[in-house]
């Protein structure tokens, strides 16, 4: 599956569940996640959209760690299935 067709599910389902969505361009810093989801109530996470056979970059393990020291929660999605599985942990 390719990952343009995971995030459009992506957005669509959290749209659904009333949330908000944002692509994330984070000029002269590679790395960031891919996208920003948000809920009520506070309910925020970020998450990086990967083909299921996907990895992550030394840049974006590096960033991913950043962030997590800092309390934030990231999820890497490769797949609707784990699109489903982030937005029921989060």
């Amino acid at each position: 599956m390719k990952e343009a067709a995971i995030e459009a599910y992506l957005v669509k389902r959290v749209h659904a569940l009333g949330g908000e969505i944002r692509k994330v361009s984070w000029p002269g810093h590679r790395g960031a996640p891919d996208r920003l989801v948000m809920f009520k109530r506070g309910r925020l996470f970020w998450i990086e959209l990967k083909t299921p056979r996907g990895t992550l970059s030394p840049l974006q393990v590096r960033e991913h760690t950043r962030l997590r020291l800092m309390g934030q929660k990231i999820f890497i999605v490769r797949s609707k299935s784990e699109v489903e599985d982030c937005l029921a942990d989060a």
